[in-house]
């Protein structure tokens, strides 16, 4: 389990009881998602050559060490025999992360996307589906916030807003399944004040940014892309 440390000069870092043991790979490490891959193969077959996939009716979709059991019924015994299947492989699973969840009453995170009870924005019809996880849409927030601090007004816009549209365009062609409109709206809106008040600072402007920077000049003489309108643009959006 990660913790966080503070140093007596006030900075902060993360660790964790393996890597402070000097046991297993770093967080982020190339060969990480092998080994992650080499020991969930050995769980992914257990788990159907012991029949609980069939018995419990208990499919499992992973990614890396991520992993979800999707079942309609007896799903405290998949947890339970999830549990001793780890455990016979020595792995650890991170309770804190693990519960039962029943869908659509309730929702949960998997890979960066919220699944749950979703409404169509036209007719307001209930569907079990994806969108962007609020975690996920915070931390890309965040992310823009640092980029476009203080200490960058020095930059030169042309190269400041083609590095934003590079993130704005990774980070939309990840999160574009689902629900995305309420997601797009919300990092729209914060890039649009975050940009504003940079180039206040880097032209030393002191009235209200929106008579300087509308709109039409961030999206049409600066070029930003605007995700709502990425959105429709996409193969899928166009698919009949």
């Amino acid at each position: 389990m990660a913790v966080e440390e503070t140093h007596k000069r006030g900075n902060k870092r993360r660790t964790t009881v393996n890597k402070d043991r000097g046991r297993g790979t770093p967080q982020g490490a190339p060969v990480s998602p092998l080994l992650a891959n080499l020991y969930m193969r050995r769980f992914l077959l257990g788990w159907k050559q012991q029949g609980w996939e069939q018995r419990l009716q208990a499919h499992i979709v992973n990614y890396a060490d991520d992993f979800v059991i999707l079942c309609r019924r007896m799903a405290a015994e998949a947890q339970a025999q999830m549990a001793k299947m780890m455990e016979k492989l020595k792995l650890e699973v991170n309770q804190q992360k693990t519960r039962i969840c029943h869908v659509p009453e309730e929702s949960f995170d998997f890979l960066g996307y919220t699944l749950g009870r979703c409404y169509r924005v036209k007719t307001g019809q209930a569907y079990i589906g994806t969108k962007p996880s609020k975690k996920r849409v915070l931390k890309f927030c965040e992310t823009i916030s640092q980029k476009t601090q203080r200490g960058t007004c020095g930059r030169d816009t042309e190269e400041m807003i083609g590095e934003l549209n590079l993130m704005l365009k990774g980070w939309a062609n990840y999160f574009r399944l689902g629900s995305v409109s309420r997601a797009y709206e919300s990092v729209d809106s914060h890039v649009r004040n975050r940009l504003r008040q940079w180039l206040r600072r880097k032209h030393k402007i002191k009235v209200r940014v929106e008579k300087h920077f509308s709109d039409d000049y961030l999206y049409q003489q600066l070029g930003v892309i605007r995700l709502t309108h990425y959105q429709s643009n996409l193969p899928w959006a166009k698919a009949k």
